[in-house]
Order: C-alpha cells, then sequence, then structure tokens
C-alpha cells in the first residue's frame, strides 16, 4: 500500500451509507452491490478439485514427495504446515490454490504454499479469471453461508456440485487487487502479531523452567526434589500448610431463574483458560447464592478446575466472584503470595493433572489438591520472581489486545469492502508482486 492510501481511508464510513440507486443491486444471498460488479458462478471463475485420500501406505514422515494435507487440522494463518507427505497422491493442489475445507466443519480456508496432496476432506480451488487471495477473503466474509450449504447426518460436508452454484461478486481485476491489498496488510499485522504471543510464550515457558529451578536471586547450594534440582533454602510444603481456605464451589439449582442473572459474578470451568478472571459469563442473584452451596471467593484467589475438559487449569481471580462445584478456591496465607502460587501451579500443571483419577472423565479431589507439593522460597524471592513474570505476562496481553483490534479492523474491511459500499477504485494502492501473482 502506498504512502498516498492509508487503513484510515478505509475506516471512516458512515453507520448508514447511501449509495445512489443506479450504483447497487440487489441480489440474494449477497445484498447490496454496485451495478459496475459481475456476478459470476463459481464454476465459470475457478477450477474445483475435491481431494481423495491416497492409500496409507503412501504416507511418510519424512518428507518423500509432497506434503499431504487431509482437512483444516493442518490449517495454519495462511499456509498449511505439513507433517506428513506422500510418494503416491492422487489429487493435488497447485501454488496459490485457495484450499477449503469441505467436511465438518465446512468452510475453513487456507492458501497453498506449494504443491501439494489434498485428502477427502480438502477442496482445491483454482481461479482462472479473478484473483486468489480475492476469492480467499470474499469465500471467508461468507463461511457462515457455506457452512449452511453442509449437509450429511453423521458428518457435515459439501460437495463439488455444491460449490459450482456459489455466486461471487466480481469487480475489475484492479479492484480485486487493491481489496486483496488492503485485507492482506491488516492479515499480515495479525500474524506477526500472533508471532510475537508466540515467542513470548516461549519465553515464558524457558523462564518457568529457570526460576522454579534455579531461582531468582544466585543460589550456591541446591538439593533434589520430586520436581528436580532446587536451591537448598527452599522448602517443600503440602498446599495445606501454605493456604488458609481450599474449597469447592457450588451451582444454584438451574431450574430456578430467579437463581440467575443478578449482580454477584459465577465463575465456570471453562472461564479458567483465561490468564486472569476480570469478568464472568453468568452472574447469580443473591437468592441464588444463600440458596446454594455457591462461596464468595475474594480477589486474589486461585481457582483450579477439579473436572470436566479443563481439568487442572489454573487462573486467578482478579474480582469477587461465586464459583460453580467444579472450580476449586484456593486462597494463600503470607508465607505464599498468590501470583507466586499461580504461576507455580501453571508451571506444575502437568503434575498436577496426573494425580487426576476416573474412567468417565478425569478429576481432582480436594485431598489431592491439599496433598499437592508446591515450592517455597522466601516471600522476598517469590515477589522477584512475580515481577519477571508478570512483566512477560503483560507483554503477551498487551499484544492480544493488539491482535483483536487488527482482527476487528479487518471485519469491519471485509464487510465493507466485499460488499462494494467502500470502494478502491479512486485511491491510489500500490499493489504488491505477491498480490498480483494470485492472478
Amino acid at each position: 500500500m502506498s504512502d498516498d492510501a492509508t487503513l484510515d481511508d478505509f475506516t471512516e464510513t458512515t453507520e448508514e451509507p447511501e449509495p445512489e440507486q443506479d450504483s447497487v443491486r440487489e441480489l440474494f444471498g449477497l445484498g447490496e452491490i454496485p451495478s459496475d460488479w459481475s456476478i459470476e458462478s463459481l464454476a465459470n471463475i475457478a477450477q474445483i478439485i475435491p481431494g481423495n485420500s491416497p492409500p496409507s501406505s503412501t504416507y511418510n514422515e519424512n518428507g518423500e514427495g509432497l506434503p499431504f494435507f487431509q482437512g483444516n487440522s493442518e490449517f495454519g494463518h495462511f499456509h498449511p504446515e505439513a507433517d506428513t507427505w506422500c510418494s503416491e497422491p492422487r489429487k493435488e493442489a497447485e501454488e496459490n490454490d485457495v484450499l477449503m475445507s469441505i467436511r465438518a466443519p465446512v468452510g475453513d480456508l487456507n492458501i497453498a504454499d506449494r504443491n501439494c496432496c489434498i485428502g477427502r476432506g480438502l477442496a482445491a480451488l483454482r481461479p482462472k479469471t479473478l484473483n486468489g487471495l480475492y476469492l480467499f477473503y470474499n469465500l471467508a466474509e461468507r463461511r457462515p453461508w457455506l457452512s449452511r450449504l453442509a449437509t450429511g447426518s453423521t458428518f457435515k460436508s459439501v460437495t463439488k456440485g455444491d460449490l459450482q452454484l456459489l455466486d461471487i461478486p466480481v469487480p475489475s481485476l484492479s479492484e480485486q487487487r487493491k481489496i486483496a491489498t488492503v485485507l492482506h496488510n491488516v492479515d499480515q499485522a495479525i500474524q506477526k502479531t500472533e508471532e510475537t504471543i508466540s515467542q513470548l510464550g516461549r519465553v515464558k515457558k524457558g523462564l518457568y523452567q529457570t526460576l522454579f529451578s534455579e531461582g531468582y536471586r544466585k543460589h550456591n547450594q541446591f538439593k533434589s526434589s520430586k520436581y528436580g534440582e532446587i536451591p537448598e533454602s527452599w522448602r517443600v510444603l503440602k498446599l495445606a500448610e501454605i493456604t488458609s481456605q481450599i474449597q469447592a464451589g457450588g451451582t444454584p439449582d438451574t431450574d430456578e431463574p430467579e437463581y440467575y442473572d443478578g449482580d454477584i459474578p459465577w465463575v465456570k470451568t471453562g472461564e479458567l483458560s483465561q490468564y486472569r478472571v476480570t469478568e464472568t459469563e453468568q452472574s447469580i442473584t443473591d437468592k441464588g447464592f444463600q440458596e446454594s452451596t455457591a462461596r464468595l471467593f475474594s480477589p486474589g484467589t486461585i481457582l483450579i478446575a477439579m473436572y470436566g475438559a479443563t481439568t487442572g487449569e489454573v487462573s486467578l481471580l482478579d474480582i469477587e466472584a461465586t464459583t460453580n462445584q467444579a472450580c476449586c478456591g484456593v486462597v494463600t496465607t503470607e508465607e505464599m503470595k498468590p501470583e507466586f502460587l499461580f504461576h507455580q501451579l501453571n508451571y506444575l500443571s502437568n503434575h498436577l493433572e496426573s494425580l487426576s483419577a476416573g474412567s468417565g472423565q478425569q478429576n481432582i479431589s480436594k485431598g489431592i489438591i491439599e496433598k499437592f507439593d508446591v515450592l517455597v522460597p522466601t516471600v522476598e524471592e517469590q515477589d522477584s520472581i512475580v515481577r519477571v513474570l508478570n512483566s512477560v505476562d503483560e507483554s503477551i496481553s498487551e499484544n492480544e489486545s493488539t491482535k483483536k483490534k487488527y482482527q476487528r479492523l479487518k471485519r469491519g474491511l471485509m464487510q465493507d469492502l466485499l460488499s462494494g459500499t467502500v470502494r478502491t477504485t479512486d485511491t491510489n494502492i500500490e499493489v504488491p508482486d505477491e498480490i498480483a501473482q494470485h492472478g
């Protein structure tokens, strides 16, 4: 994009655009589009190549043959990530083909960055007369509609015949390239932010390993523990020895509407995947609180998922809240800083989860949590370790906020540019070679 055109040029739109009547047309499923755009079936503008899985005997993990992709499980931000190759492919996609998931979930998209073998879960769309990146973004904008095309009782899928009937709005090739350029620039910003978040995650993992084995200050003497070598001065205590409360929450009767949608935040285990709990999806009333086993936990309480899909996950409560019965609230004494215990339990999460039991689902009892061994440095060293780890978490949080901002911008731009509500025709946008090579 040139200096003459910025992303701001495409975000300053009125809430209710009023296009001239002769500049738009109504089309079922697409809404209003400019009159100088055409409508083409996907069959007319792209070759549709359904995948076909080769015999498993032709698979390998040694990089022999072509990369083999079977579905959206291999999809990355733009390009799929290969971990399997095929020596005798039945169906091939070419570099720059749009790859679409055609079996549940339907409509996920990637772009082939090289020739590859595609299995039954994918179709390759090879543009004939339009820019491939424009097609990629157009299909991404209409993904919910693609999902509605899917049929099947065991699992949902779409056929080549379904895709052939899909209508695509087609502006001039010049405008296609400009639209793709704007959206691709935002996507690159999102991808770079994701890479930064991933890198920070690796840094944090390394810091966990160092700080919980070597400590923050320089230690000269070490001893063995169940978690490996630790500083000689550190103690190993049961959680029950450094906590004032270890207690599960409670769930008010779900058949009583008067118990819910009140003013008391109520945490569910599915919300423990976030770093800190600052808000909750549901709340309960004072009546629901009084007439159930729910308990009110104060900020600084560590929450541990005791059973279910999130067993062993840990979050730190930043607000006063209640929890459901699958959450265990842990309140520390003065010997243990809440944030230090929070970071340590995340570091030791595999050890904690390994103690779970149950044939139907994993679960961690209150008794297991009480007896769980934790490392206890001096409070001063705990504070130092927390400062280091929190600084990384703050950077991760900032980048996650930036990513969400870019994602919101992208959604708005896709709605405006792909519908023709905002035009690029009179804007000076430099189309880079990486966009032009897609058509």
